[in-house]
């Protein structure tokens, strides 16, 4: 909790702003105790000693009385103004710095944080820290100085019957600590839980049409109301054990109104005890048990928050596996980026078996570099290391000579033109997703890669054109089409190199000759490397790179690879290639 402070800092002016008004609201708060002792004690006993008229005392002092009141008034309305502004900045503030250190991170850290939880910490959570700033300043600055004060106060008053005030505060105390001790272990558990919700929900609605083509909806009914069950139980247990907070509350403010009456009238007819310092110690009493009250609610919030700012932190806190070198290299000026693996090997986190092992390539600009083998070889693992998702473990890969450990990550991926098997397309229109790889592309230029990509005649049929709206994740086009497309704003990159990661497989074995046959004319110069499970699909390829279980186990051409690679053989001969 104490790491997200530093999140209202830059709220300090309207922070010491507020404790000066509470502090002033308490002051006030307290005074009115006091004067209207003074009003009672006056009344009975004080005009026979002074002859100072009642009435004139009793204005007085009630008009005294009634402006500290409108000041106590005027200083909490203003609190609540400013308290929600402070938390709501705040939570701006921390809800941009989460989001900016999820994206510099790599697949690494993809792969210990789900896409749920982020999404859960980056909201949820970032609300229950902001719901406890919102309070905090009102209360827990408040209800201190409250309380603080009125012992002070009610001790002065009636000191007799300060045993009364102790006795209750022990009980109270007892009381929260106890029911927070129960119930702090279970927030860890709710948010948890809610991570799981999201992650299931997401499930569900991005392959509801598979649910539905197998008609399983009932299963993934029981398996969210799993889900939604449990976390609705165990909120259900947490809210009834916080629950007992204000009926406890209530009860020891009426049994203490009680005991105070009963005892103070007894010190009033036996030992000497006013009347108005029996009621102002009453007042008092009430003050500051409804000070622990204010207290009590806030520490029903801070064991959720605290757990929030925990899972907050540890985004925040995590230690990135790919940085930026502080004096990073760059890459010179050429005509073409010649690619190298050099002795490269890679295992994933937690991995029994390298999924990589002593990979040594090289690919030449105005040349095709294809990577074929069955699945799980290791084919998307080289380009993940290639894009730098993660760190190559064993030996370099290089561009242009340098290798790309020691240039800026976004100074790489700039060289670099990388589609994907799945295109991955953003909410928005067709000619905003192509100019996503090149903002600054002109009509021209977008009509070229459309065409190249093989995707301007379906955009020529839609509605609107380029104009055309394109839904989430690309729902309402369909998947070749998203492939097209996302090839398409690869190219509007220009990039050096261009990396096609089974890019081709939903494509129809038409489409697929043409894309190869324009790619081949408008790449020229470029680094163009082709993942693929189809032998037709490389065919062409200048340099093929067999991979079996991770090592290479043949490289040629598509001639040589038949002769000399039992495993190219194989893989051609099973889908009919000779």
């Amino acid at each position: 909790m104490l790491s997200l402070v530093k999140y209202l800092k830059p709220f300090w002016i309207g922070i010491i702003f507020v404790v000066i008004l509470l502090l002033g609201q308490s002051l006030a708060e307290l005074y009115l105790p006091t004067l209207m002792s003074g009003i009672v004690n006056y009344g009975i006993i004080y005009q026979a000693e002074t002859g100072i008229d009642r009435m004139e005392f009793i204005f007085q002092t009630g008009g005294l009385m009634l402006v500290f009141a409108l000041l106590a008034g005027t200083f909490s309305i203003v609190v609540a103004y400013i308290s929600p502004k402070i938390a709501a900045g705040a939570a701006k503030d921390l809800r941009r710095d989460l989001f900016i250190k999820v994206e510099s991170f790599s697949q690494a850290e993809f792969d210990k944080f789900s896409s749920a939880s982020l999404i859960t910490r980056c909201t949820n959570d970032v609300t229950q820290v902001q719901n406890l700033a919102n309070i905090f300043a009102r209360m827990l600055l408040y209800a201190p100085i409250l309380a603080t004060g009125g012992i002070i106060m009610a001790l002065q008053r009636a000191p007799g019957l300060s045993w009364i005030l102790g006795l209750m505060l022990v009980v109270l105390i007892g009381i929260v600590m106890i029911l927070v001790s129960i119930v702090m272990p279970k927030f860890t558990i709710i948010q948890t839980m809610t991570d799981n919700l999201t992650r299931v929900s997401r499930e569900i609605l991005h392959g509801l049409m598979v649910i539905r083509a197998f008609g399983t909806q009932g299963h993934e009914k029981e398996r969210f109301d799993a889900s939604n069950v449990d976390l609705r139980d165990l909120g259900l247990f947490v809210a009834r054990v916080m629950a007992i907070v204000n009926p406890a509350m209530i009860f020891m403010m009426g049994f203490t109104q009680l005991t105070v009456i009963w005892v103070g009238a007894e010190h009033v007819a036996y030992q000497g005890l006013q009347v108005g310092d029996m009621m102002a110690f009453f007042q008092y009493s009430m003050q500051v048990l409804f000070a622990f009250m204010m207290i009590s609610m806030v520490l029903v919030m801070v064991p959720r928050a605290q757990v929030s700012a925990a899972r907050i932190a540890e985004v925040l806190n995590t230690e990135l596996t790919i940085i930026d070198e502080k004096n990073p290299q760059e890459f010179e000026k050429s005509e073409g980026a010649t690619v190298r693996f050099n002795g490269v090997s890679f295992s994933y986190p937690n991995a029994e078996a390298p999924a990589i092992e002593n990979i040594s390539f090289t690919a030449f600009p105005g040349q095709t570099t294809a990577i074929i083998g069955a699945t799980g070889s290791g084919k998307s693992t080289i380009a993940n290391l290639l894009l730098r998702f993660y760190d190559v473990g064993k030996g370099d890969i290089t561009i242009c000579g340098v290798d790309i450990r020691e240039v800026c990550p976004n100074g790489l991926r700039e060289k670099i033109g990388y589609i994907p098997q799945k295109g991955q397309l953003l909410s928005g229109t067709i000619e905003s997703n192509i100019k996503y790889g090149n903002l600054e592309l002109s009509d021209d230029e977008l009509k070229r890669v459309a065409e190249v990509a093989q995707a301007i005649d379906f955009i020529n049929e839609k509605d609107g054109g380029f104009a055309a709206e394109i839904s989430q994740s690309g729902a309402n086009v369909s998947g070749g089409q998203r492939q097209r497309l996302s090839i398409a704003r690869a190219l509007a990159k220009n990039p050096e190199i261009i990396v096609f990661d089974d890019s081709f497989s939903a494509l129809d074995f038409q489409t697929d000759a043409k894309l190869r046959k324009a790619l081949k004319e408008h790449t020229a110069n470029a680094t163009v490397i082709v993942i693929a499970q189809r032998v037709g699909t490389i065919i062409g390829a200048e340099q093929i790179i067999v991979l079996e279980k991770g090592k290479i186990v043949g490289r040629g051409t598509h001639t040589e690879l038949l002769k000399n690679c039992p495993e190219y053989f194989e893989i051609a001969s099973s889908q009919g290639v000779e």
